[in-house]
């Protein structure tokens, strides 16, 4: 019994070893594989080209503030090639034996400080290249940027020496930024060369600006310099040529001030001229844009009366004969109007008009014979006269629209009158058709109001018969008399109508309510009633009225009926 326990604690302690073994050996080759993951990172991280990129920019020749930030870069990497990476390599070397020899909790606190040395040497490694790069780019942006600036402003110099006439009086201050400039490269060059690029941007910012504004002057400057000692003077010349030689061929000008004006305008040329000398460039520009104007107004005033001429030249024969033409038209219609107020009253002034017309006549004619002596003496304004000639043309035309209104107003007269006399012939018929009509009725009476109208209307028209007899008429009266006429025959007519048919219904509807006289004793009333209205007060539509609702009553529709069998008969009786 006691055996065979010590022969299971012994199997027991036999398996125990060979699963610690086993997991001692797992163990081990785990912190192999992380220690040859570190070793790698550190081949890696040694392997990385940075002693060429430090002797790269050492080459450079950096000072000043560029050269200690080199320095500083350099230190750190030094530091970290030589103390940082023998350490490392130390540490790595204790991680490997503690493997060895199975000491496993300590490898692991080993490994993760191994680890986060070599996490940090790497940043720092990253750090000190990218403060390399940045200090190589600085260098060769300065190099770029200076050989772009030196190129352009090496373009405008050129164009300033060869193309010096072009800046006129500003030339000495172009030359002098340009100098300035130039210094300030000089400059930039000197700091760049000695290795401070950082100093050296500063200047290279300022110089580049510099060289932007000097642009924009090599290229506004000469535009405005050929303005002022060509593109104007040659214009002033070429107005006063022309003066000269519209005076030549006998021009008149409204004014004497022309000369003045050139002269007045070269002295504004002078002061652009020394505003330029002094850099002031809106100056010039404000004054130039004066001359600009000054000098368009000037040509517009020697083609004016060059136009002018070709104008006079073309229409004062045109407007000689117009006056004429239209003249003798006046003169006409003031024969006709004078025959024509004989027999008219005239309400429009039209002899006054007419009169008036005559005077404004009379003007134009004796200006327009001014202009031709004028012409003939060769003392003539060609663009005063063309305004007078036109003037004169528009008038005359609104006088001849007027003088033909008058004329047609003066054949209204006449028309008019026959128009008149032929109504009155058709207002006398219709009073006599109207009048038989009422009479062929066989009516006990006609109303008063009816007679009433009826010789009104027969007054007005006899009114209208009068005045159209008298020697001298008077046609507004007679056409508003016309007018009542038209109305009162149109009214006269209506109430003839009624008057005809009221009475005329009223006898039919007596006649067919005697059926319901003796067992209606209402509709006897109302037929006593409506007899006494019609024979009596000859009121024909009170009558009906009084019938016809009476009979309504007894016999609904039956008014209606009786009516409309009137009316038909009517229609086909007329």
């Amino acid at each position: 019994m006691k055996s065979n326990t010590i022969l299971l604690v012994f199997v027991i302690i036999i398996v125990i070893a060979a699963i610690s073994y086993v997991i001692g050996v797992l163990m081990k080759r785990r912190n192999e594989e992380k220690l040859k993951k570190l070793e790698q990172r550190k081949l890696d991280l040694f392997d990385l080209p940075v002693f060429d990129e430090v002797d790269e920019i050492k080459k450079m020749h950096l000072v000043g503030q560029s050269q200690n930030t080199f320095r500083e870069w350099s230190q750190k990497w030094e530091d970290i090639s030589t103390s940082s990476f023998a350490e490392l390599e130390s540490r790595i070397f204790e991680v490997e034996n503690l493997n060895e020899t199975f000491r496993f909790f300590n490898v692991k606190d080993a490994i993760a400080a191994v680890d986060e040395t070599m996490t940090e040497m790497e940043t720092e490694v990253a750090e000190i290249r990218q403060g390399l790069k940045e200090l190589k780019d600085s260098e060769e942006r300065n190099s770029l940027a200076v050989q772009e600036a030196l190129d352009q402003f090496g373009e405008l110099n050129e164009k300033i020496k060869n193309e010096s006439d072009s800046f006129g009086p500003a030339l000495p201050v172009v030359q002098e930024k340009a100098e300035e400039i130039e210094k300030s490269f000089k400059q930039f060059v000197n700091l760049n060369s000695s290795g401070d690029p950082m100093e050296a941007r500063t200047v290279l910012v300022q110089a580049e600006e510099d060289t932007y504004a000097l642009a924009d002057l090599v290229d506004d400057i000469p535009p405005l310099v050929s303005e002022l000692t060509d593109t104007f003077p040659g214009q002033l010349d070429e107005i006063e040529a022309g003066y000269n030689k519209l005076l030549e061929q006998h021009y008149q000008f409204p004014t004497k001030d022309l000369p003045e004006e050139v002269r007045q305008t070269r002295g504004q040329i002078d002061d652009a001229l020394s505003a330029l000398k002094k850099m002031e460039l809106t100056e010039v520009q404000n004054i130039s844009s004066i001359v600009t104007t000054r000098i368009d107004q000037l040509y517009e005033r020697l083609e004016k009366e060059i136009e002018a001429r070709q104008y006079v030249e073309k229409n004062l024969d045109v407007a000689l004969k117009f006056v004429a033409h239209v003249m003798k038209n006046n003169r006409n219609l003031m024969i006709e109007l004078d025959h024509t107020s004989q027999s008219y009253t005239l309400n429009n002034n039209e002899l006054g008009m007419t009169r008036s017309f005559q005077t404004q006549l009379d003007g134009i004619e004796r200006q327009l014979l001014q202009i031709q002596e004028h012409l003939k003496d060769e003392t003539v304004i060609y663009s005063e006269s063309a305004e007078a000639i036109e003037a004169s043309l528009n008038m005359m035309e609104d006088t001849e629209n007027q003088q033909v209104e008058i004329s047609d107003s003066l054949k209204n007269l006449r028309k008019d009158e026959e128009v008149a006399a032929e109504k009155i012939e058709t207002y006398e018929f219709k009073l006599r058709r109207m009048k038989r009509y009422v009479d062929q009725q066989r009516l006990p009476g006609v109303p008063q109001e009816y007679l009433e109208f009826f010789f009104v209307a027969t007054d007005r028209v006899e009114e209208l018969s009068r005045e159209l007899s008298k020697i001298r008429i008077d046609m507004d009266e007679i056409n508003q008399l016309v007018a009542f006429c038209d109305e009162d025959m149109l009214l006269l007519d209506e109430k003839t109508n009624e008057l005809v048919d009221s009475a005329a219904l009223t006898e039919q509807m007596l006649q067919y309510a005697n059926r319901y006289r003796h067992s209606h004793p209402q509709i006897e009333q109302a037929i006593n009633k409506s007899l006494h209205f019609f024979t009596e007060e000859y009121r024909y539509q009170t009558a009906l009225d009084e019938i016809g609702v009476a009979l309504e009553a007894v016999e609904p529709g039956a008014f209606k009926r009786i009516e409309s069998i009137y009316f038909q008969n009517k229609e086909m009786m007329y």
